[in-house]
């Protein structure tokens, strides 16, 4: 039997990849939250990680602005915290999966980011994560692997589509900016990946890398908003287009982080589907709560 442990079990994606990895019957699961697994103390982290063939890590310092004034705080979670399973799984012949991000590219392209485009982080967030990676590459080259992922959005967490829809019971009109774009992407979609990728690793299909797990396609805060409104059965006429100088933000955004999926044909896995049409899964599913529905 597998035995897989995830990291970060209390977050959105962590949610979801308990949810889909609970339908397997071949597999044990151990689920630790922040508060169970502090991924920053390497003694606790070896000890959880020993026993394991798989460890997911889904745990991370989110907070893309608290990190410019705490950039030494959130590289010891996103880069020495990875860094500390990253050298258990060397230890132990674990394999990692770990979930990074598109701000580790410049964000100034136009065209999709290859998984292998060098990146050039613009904000404190992005450094940190990119360090997470160098971890990854460095001391699992054959057995690590980095999923880069964008716009999380799920039923589980804080995040843009359910700001959105709470929002919408208090104000006529939303003002949302139009001038970034990026790619959507459904946690539960996501969760379903890396759990494929976790079986193909094992089975010794996917070779270790950098992978890309967002949806295709893609569109910007404005255009997410709108679509989300629809499928919530609002007026998407109430959302506006604004510019990002209008909300200033103590760490830059990257303008376009659409990341390219061609990867995961290596792996013999399909790339995620189209972003709106999994926004649209994500709304029918039954998955998620009826708080996806606006009253």
């Amino acid at each position: 039997m597998t035995r897989i442990l995830v990291t970060g079990a209390g977050g959105m994606l962590g949610a979801d990849l308990l949810a889909v990895l609970g339908s397997r019957r071949d597999l044990k699961v151990t689920a630790l939250t922040r508060d169970e697994l502090d991924i920053t103390d390497a003694d606790a982290v070896r000890a959880a990680v020993a026993g394991h063939d798989v460890v997911v890590n889904a745990a991370a310092w989110t907070d893309v602005d608290g990190a410019e004034a705490a950039e030494a705080a959130a590289t010891r979670v996103n880069g020495d915290g990875v860094a500390n399973l990253a050298a258990a799984g060397a230890e132990t012949g674990a394999r990692l999966l770990h979930v990074s991000t598109d701000y580790v590219f410049r964000g100034d392209a136009t065209t999709p980011y290859p998984e292998d485009a060098p990146t050039d982080p613009v904000n404190a967030y992005g450094r940190s994560k990119l360090a997470g990676e160098r971890a990854v590459a460095r001391l699992l080259p054959d057995t690590g692997y980095v999923v880069r992922t964008a716009w999380l959005y799920g039923a589980h967490g804080p995040n843009f589509v359910t700001t959105m829809l709470r929002l919408a019971g208090q104000r006529e009109h939303l003002d949302v900016v139009d001038d970034q774009q990026g790619q959507p992407t459904w946690s539960y979609a996501l969760a379903t990946q890396l759990v494929a990728l976790a079986d193909a690793a094992l089975a010794g299909r996917a070779p270790a890398g950098v992978y890309h797990g967002t949806c295709s396609g893609g569109t910007t805060w404005y255009g997410l908003a709108r679509a989300a409104f629809t499928l919530a059965g609002l007026d998407p006429q109430r959302i506006r287009p604004t510019t990002s100088d209008r909300f200033p933000r103590p760490a830059t955004r990257p303008t376009c982080t659409m990341l390219g999926h061609d990867r995961w044909a290596v792996a013999g896995l399909p790339p995620l589907p189209d972003w709106h049409d999994s926004l649209t899964d994500a709304f029918d599913s039954t998955v998620p709560p009826t708080r996806w529905k606006a009253a």
